[in-house]
């Protein structure tokens, strides 16, 4: 820990090739910067620098010596950092990308008391069912059903979603309840085209996994579009609990084939790894575990879910 007030100099004078430039980034006289590198020289035993009339360059001590003091200077600022995010009041513009569905009915109605709590920071949503780069196109985070694939993200843990097939009990009562997976070719299925397994729906039956690929009169890439065709009694639908959830609960939507469930993801914030997350971003994603996260969320509530 002796030389610890030598690491900048050393990195100084290393990354500028010369006294005077050190100097100047650090704010001293250059005979100080020289001084203070015969100091550490003597100390150490070894050169640390080559010097010519026109240029400072390390010696083979001196790459080893300035590799690890840049690691060392890395770790304080970083420790620096993590002091003053947690101190510091969350502000800047936060770009959030969400689901269409989700963000309509879940996210846009938390705004206004986030903004509230943190008057500092403005919001920039970006409602949008397709799965966006989040280095391409500069958001901070995202909410998101599924797996990481990328690992350059950090995925924090929300709340369960499960997938429903649900029928209007208008439909039911004109074409019946289908009862096992097969008779569903029977039925008109109808489907969320935006969906990763859009030509397949998997159920799992008593510990054996069934496949059925549907066949109807209606796709569409918006899912409360597609819940309201559910409504009006055109098919059945896959939907999200957290489209279906009031439906389900207040009995407009009936569960169809209960005992054969959907596979079911997990809903996630999304978010570029870095070692000190920005004040916004953290208080954003501890309001919404506040408001939407547990193992049972709001939407599903009241559903037997």
């Amino acid at each position: 820990m002796q030389g610890m007030g030598d690491i900048p100099v050393v990195v100084a004078v290393a990354e500028t090739h010369g006294f005077a430039a050190a100097a100047r980034r650090l704010g001293v006289s250059k005979s100080a910067v020289s001084k203070r590198i015969t100091q550490i020289e003597k100390r150490l035993g070894a050169q640390l620098f080559h010097r010519s009339t026109r240029n400072v360059s390390l010696t083979e001590a001196g790459e080893h010596f300035y590799a690890h003091a840049v690691q060392a200077l890395e770790a304080a600022q970083e420790a620096e950092d993590s002091v003053l995010a947690l101190q510091a009041a969350p502000k800047g513009r936060l770009r959030v990308n969400v689901p269409m569905a989700f963000g309509r009915l879940h996210v846009a109605p938390l705004i206004s008391g986030f903004l509230s709590r943190y008057p500092g920071v403005a919001v920039d949503m970006v409602m949008d069912d397709r799965v966006t780069d989040l280095f391409a196109d500069g958001f901070d985070l995202a909410l998101r059903g599924g797996t990481l694939a990328d690992s350059a993200l950090v995925a924090r843990k929300i709340a369960p979603l499960h997938n429903i097939l649900t029928a209007s009990p208008g439909y039911l009562e004109r074409f019946g309840t289908p009862e096992t997976v097969a008779e569903l070719s029977r039925h008109n299925c109808l489907q969320y085209s935006y969906s990763r397994d859009f030509q397949e729906w998997i159920f799992h039956c008593d510990g054996k996994v069934e496949t059925f690929r549907p066949h109807g009169s209606y796709s569409v890439n918006n899912g409360e579009a597609l819940r309201e065709a559910i409504l009006d009694g055109t098919g059945i639908g896959r939907l999200p609990s957290f489209t279906a959830g009031p439906d389900l609960a207040a009995g407009r939507l009936i569960r169809v084939l209960p005992d054969c469930p959907l596979p079911s993801q997990t809903l996630y914030a999304i978010y570029p790894e870095r070692r000190h997350l920005p004040a916004k971003v953290r208080v954003f994603i501890d309001f919404i575990l506040e408001h939407l996260g547990g193992d049972v969320p709001p939407w599903d509530r009241g559903t037997g879910l």
